[in-house]
């Protein structure tokens, strides 16, 4: 699964839509509904192999919700092409859901919107309270220092992952810096081979994004200063951009071909096959990998590598789903019900196997691996090493501008132009001029 952005999402709030009509379910009471004849509608997010896949795994898992609250749930699960579309439709229309998984990127948008439940104090009590949520996992809920308008459910994380194999047969240890990393992928590039260091998701702008955020958060550098203005031509923005580029460019460590590349699953494929002897990818690669044929003993993962000698050692975004409830909805009680069902611990290890996610509760253990050591390096990046995407309003845009103006320059690179410093501000400069008019 990638997160998509929401396009202009925050727009809809400047429409002055009347949202009173929305609420889901007709039954239950005007107080909130919290049992009885009560029925929620819930859309779940594709986090499973197929939409009906979502469906096995999650059926067995509300009807124990309904036999301990009374409380029904009527689940439609829409896929990633769908769902941003179908929450705006929502918003606009008034025929909304109860609750609704989103990706944590679009929070700040969506609470733009003012179409949803904050959990303020009474709300995070009643889910079971703030504390037991992991704080960068929570910090994903909306804008900074405003109360959340949703929570953390799924949790993933980028990792490095290395072939054990061809690390050993080159005499290689597993990289701690960003140097470390590309002169081991240097020595185990070999185009007559057909074989590179590593593989990019280089054609898909949500994986360059992310990158990018990564890359810059390393140099110390942010994207949106204090009052949410975009200030993407900054020199760590732009050398971390560059960084990233040139392990095709300069490093000439990834195969030109990865800019066609356009998901990560490309790359994965590109991994498990041996192409290719490191990817960065997020945990729920993991079954990719095994799908062709490569066990979890051939493998090794680490912390995607900063610079030496960088002050922060970002190695991931907060990746993952939030939950989220309509403000209208006539179900409240029951909503908030759910959702602190959804959250607590014994939920969370039912749906971690099979969904492949990293646990949002503090000091809970993940299941998505039997491989205890790659279950402990996601859970530190996961928890210590992670940042939230920009937590404003117009961050959809952010990734779709800045995404793209780098699927462009990977294009340039991999047909044998060159990108400079220069070239990456410029590509910067459009980006953030797009933004700032649009904001």
């Amino acid at each position: 699964m990638r997160l998509r952005s929401l396009v202009a999402a925050a727009a809809v709030s400047a429409l002055g839509i009347s949202l009173a009509a929305c609420g889901g379910s007709d039954s239950g009471d005007s107080s909130g509904g919290s049992g009885g004849d009560t029925t929620l509608t819930y859309w779940a997010s594709n986090q499973g192999t197929s939409l009906d896949n979502d469906k096995q795994v999650l059926t067995p898992v509300l009807e124990k919700f309904t036999q301990e609250t009374g409380i029904k749930v009527n689940l439609e699960v829409i896929g990633w092409n769908d769902l941003q579309t179908r929450i705006q439709t929502a918003i606009t229309s008034g025929q909304a859901p109860d609750v609704v998984n989103i990706g944590n990127t679009w929070a700040a948008s969506l609470q733009a919107t003012d179409a949803f439940l904050p959990f303020d104090g009474d709300a995070m009590t009643a889910i079971g309270g703030k504390e037991k949520f992991v704080p960068t996992a929570l910090a994903t809920g909306g804008k900074e220092g405003t109360d959340p308008t949703s929570v953390p459910l799924y949790g993933l994380a980028y990792g490095m992952y290395y072939n054990k194999a061809m690390f050993a047969a080159a005499g290689l240890q597993p990289p701690k810096t960003w140097e470390e990393m590309v002169a081991a992928a240097k020595k185990l590039t070999n185009p007559a081979k057909n074989q590179y260091g590593m593989a990019l998701a280089a054609g898909s702008y949500t994986e360059n994004v992310h990158f990018a955020f990564i890359n810059a958060a390393q140099n110390g550098a942010a994207w949106f200063d204090a009052d949410g203005k975009p200030t993407f031509t900054g020199d760590g923005n732009v050398q971390g951009v560059l960084r990233y580029l040139d392990l095709m460019q300069k490093d000439k460590v990834a195969n030109p071909s990865n800019a066609q590349y356009d998901n990560g699953t490309k790359s994965v494929n590109d991994f498990a096959t041996k192409k290719v002897a490191m990817i960065i990818n997020q945990n729920n690669a993991d079954s990719s990998i095994a799908a062709n044929g490569m066990k979890s003993s051939e493998y090794g993962v680490v912390a995607f590598p900063a610079p030496q000698g960088s002050a922060d050692q970002t190695a991931s975004h907060v990746a993952g789903i939030n939950l989220s409830i309509f403000k209208n909805t006539k179900n409240k009680d029951a909503a908030l019900k759910f959702v602190k069902y959804m959250t607590d611990a014994t939920t969370q290890s039912t749906l971690g196997k099979p969904f492949a996610s990293l646990p949002v509760l503090k000091d809970a253990k993940p299941v998505f691996t039997d491989n205890a050591e790659e279950a402990a390096i996601f859970s530190d990046i996961y928890n210590t090493k992670s940042k939230p995407l920009p937590l404003v309003p117009a961050e959809d845009q952010y990734e779709s501008t800045v995404g793209k103006a780098m699927n462009s320059m990977f294009a340039k690179i991999a047909t044998g132009g060159t990108v400079t410093a220069e070239d990456v501000k410029a590509a910067l400069k459009t980006a953030e001029d797009q933004v700032a008019a649009s904001s």
